[in-house]
């Protein structure tokens, strides 16, 4: 198989380094969301001055500079699946990131976590391509080496519940099979989602700090699926005040 042809050379024939230029006083810890409609919220409620910008041929990606508990963050919407999530961190590195706090969501493949309920993951199974171009091909790579301590410390702190447990990511939501959810439940996943097996394996490539926690959306633990809180307005007030836990955890890692 080609994925299993794992190259360790540290550089490629393009860099990010080669169209994106370190930026004085970039922030060293990031933080990033993928709804659009739960980044506008934030930034509007934390404020933010643009000072960076990546650019593909799916438009200009803004870096802000923000504030919380009188820390300064980078903060950025991440992209959806493994290849776009991937190649825009590579950008933001290249500004000058060493660290990433991101929050994403995900689909639960246990009905018993509940609609919004935190997940934290420990092990991601490696069902997508890019993982494999950062990393030796195996099933699983542990994730959120770093902080999984202080992420319970602060969930603890706001009363928040959670849970832990093997995340499955994948390329492709609409090939969530019968067949293949039941094989992913019995290698030990709990949840789905589409970019925390790369982007730990990217991190780890580059040296960069990493930790994802999740939040979870629709079920397919049903014999039907149940897109519960899936749509990105749904409940919008209760996913603003878990985001702000991805702050929080930035402000306890933040010097």
């Amino acid at each position: 198989m080609l994925l299993t042809e794992f190259d360790e050379s540290p550089r490629a024939v393009i860099e990010p380094g080669m169209t994106i230029s370190p930026i004085e006083n970039f922030p060293e810890t990031v933080v990033s969301v993928f709804s659009h409609q739960l980044f506008d919220a934030l930034l509007q409620f934390l404020g933010g001055k643009k000072i960076a910008e990546s650019h593909d041929v799916d438009g200009d990606w803004p870096v802000y500079e923000v504030f919380y508990r009188k820390k300064r963050f980078a903060f950025y919407k991440a992209r959806l699946g493994a290849p776009a999530c991937v190649g825009c961190f590579e950008e933001v590195i290249a500004m000058g990131a060493k660290r990433l706090i991101l929050l994403g969501n995900c689909g639960v493949l246990d009905n018993k976590i509940h609609d919004c309920g935190i997940i934290l993951p420990t092990h991601a199974i490696r069902d997508e391509g890019t993982s494999y171009h950062y990393a030796p091909a195996d099933d699983f790579i542990e994730v959120n080496i770093r902080y999984r301590e202080e992420c319970k410390a602060v969930l603890d702190a706001f009363g928040y519940p959670y849970v832990e447990g093997i995340t499955w990511t994948t390329d492709a939501f609409f090939r969530e099979t019968p067949k293949k959810i039941a094989a992913r439940k019995a290698m030990g996943a709990i949840c789905v989602e589409m970019e925390c097996a790369a982007m730990q394996a990217l991190c780890n490539f580059r040296k960069v700090e990493f930790f994802q926690f999740l939040y979870a959306g629709d079920n397919l633990d049903h014999s039907n699926w149940d897109p519960r809180s899936l749509s990105g307005t749904a409940r919008l007030d209760d996913k603003q005040k878990i985001a702000l836990l991805a702050f929080e955890l930035a402000a306890a890692i933040t010097e």
